[in-house]
C-alpha cells in the first residue's frame, strides 16, 4: 500500500504530530501508541472500531487525542524494538493488538505506561496479568480466547467431514503459543481416534509449501491454528484452500466472509470497541490495575454455503441450525 493512500485511509492520523500542533497551537495532545503484530491493511477496520470505543468516552481523534502506529506484518522479532520506540516517544497509552506477542513486547518495554490489549488466549497463563478481575500492574484489556477454541473448531470440522480419515493442522512455529495450541488439538484428536498431520508455515512462501504437502498427506480437511500472521494472509489461505479443494476451518469470521468455508470465534469488533473504551477511561485517569479484563460472552459459528457447494460438501442440517451466520 502506498504511503499517501494509506495515510488517506487512516484519515490523516499517521501525520498526527504536525496536524495536532497546527490545529491546537502549542498544546500537545495525549498520544495512544498502537503496536500490532499484523499489517495496516488488516488492522484499518479495527482501528476504526477502537476510535468508536474512544468516542464513547468522549475522545475524538485530532481534538483531544492522537494515534501513533507501529506494525510488524508478522515479523514478531521486530516487536520489542518498536515497543521500546513508543516508550521513548512517551505515549500516554499503548494499545497492543494482533495477539499476545504485541502485548508481551509492550509489557517488556515499560512498567509505567498503561497498556491495553486484545488477547487471543488466557492473559493469566501468558503472563500479561496476574488476575482477570484485578489485573494489577500497568496492563488490562480484552481476552477473546481465540486460541483456546482449537479443540472446539476440530469438533465442528469433524461434523462437516464426519468420515475424514486425516485432518491437517496449519501452524506457525514462530508464534509463542503455537506449541500449546497444537498439543491441545492433537490431544482432542487422539481422544476420538482422529488422525492429525501438522503442517508448519511461518513465512509467506512456506504457506504455499504447506498446501502443496496436502496432496501428499491426503488430508480430508484443514484446521488453521490461531495466529496473527495467518490473519494477515487471509486471502492467500482462502485462495489456496479453494485451489486444493480442501474444506477448511478458520478462527475469524473474516475468512468465511471472503470465501473460506467456515469459522468459529468471538465477536472481534466488540472486543476492539471495548479496548477503545478502556483506553479512554485510562486517559481520564483510571488505572489499568483496577479495570478487570473483559471476556466474550458469545462465540460465533459462520458457514459459507457458496463455498460448501463449490466443494460439493453437504452441511449437516444440525450444524446449519446452530450457525450464527450462513453466507449464501
Amino acid at each position: 500500500m502506498k504511503r499517501r493512500a494509506f495515510m488517506t485511509l487512516l484519515g490523516g492520523a499517521a501525520a498526527w504530530p504536525i496536524a495536532a500542533r497546527a490545529q491546537q497551537g502549542e498544546r500537545v495532545l495525549p498520544v495512544i501508541g498502537v503496536i500490532s503484530a499484523r499489517s495496516p491493511a488488516v488492522d484499518v477496520p479495527l482501528i476504526a472500531v477502537i476510535r468508536q470505543g474512544l468516542s464513547e468516552t468522549g475522545f475524538v481523534e485530532g481534538q483531544n487525542f492522537a494515534l501513533d502506529y507501529r506494525w510488524v506484518e508478522g515479523q514478531y522479532d521486530r516487536l520489542a524494538a518498536l515497543a521500546a520506540d513508543l516508550v521513548r516517544r512517551q505515549v500516554a497509552v499503548i494499545a497492543a493488538i494482533g495477539g499476545e506477542v504485541s502485548a508481551l513486547a509492550a509489557k517488556g518495554a515499560t512498567t509505567t505506561i498503561p497498556i491495553v490489549f486484545v488477547s487471543g488466549t488466557d492473559p493469566v497463563k501468558s503472563g500479561l496479568v496476574t488476575n482477570l478481575h484485578r489485573p494489577g500492574g500497568n496492563l488490562t484489556g480484552v481476552s477473546v480466547f481465540l486460541e483456546e477454541l482449537g479443540p472446539k473448531r476440530l469438533g465442528l470440522l469433524q461434523e462437516l467431514r464426519p468420515n475424514a480419515a486425516s485432518i491437517a493442522d496449519l501452524a506457525n512455529p514462530n508464534y509463542f503459543d503455537t506449541e500449546r495450541q497444537v498439543n491441545e488439538i492433537e490431544a482432542a484428536a487422539r481422544s476420538v481416534g482422529q488422525g492429525i498431520d501438522v503442517l508448519k508455515a511461518g513465512k509467506i512462501g512456506e504457506i504455499d509449501a504447506a498446501f502443496a504437502r496436502l496432496g501428499q498427506t491426503h488430508a480430508d480437511a484443514l484446521l488453521v491454528t490461531t495466529d496473527p500472521f495467518f490473519f494477515t494472509r487471509a486471502a492467500q489461505l482462502v485462495v489456496l484452500a479453494a485451489r486444493h479443494a480442501i474444506p477448511t476451518m478458520y478462527f475469524r469470521r473474516e475468512f468465511a466472509a471472503i470465501g473460506g468455508l467456515t469459522s468459529y470465534g468471538s465477536n472481534i469488533n466488540d472486543s476492539y470497541r471495548l479496548l477503545g473504551v478502556y483506553a479512554g477511561r485510562i486517559l481520564k485517569g483510571e488505572r489499568p490495575a483496577d479495570l478487570p479484563v473483559q471476556q466474550p460472552t458469545k462465540f460465533e459459528l459462520v458457514i459459507n454455503l457458496k463455498t460448501a457447494k463449490v466443494l460439493k460438501l453437504t452441511v449437516p442440517p444440525t450444524l446449519l441450525a446452530t450457525a450464527d451466520e450462513v453466507i449464501e
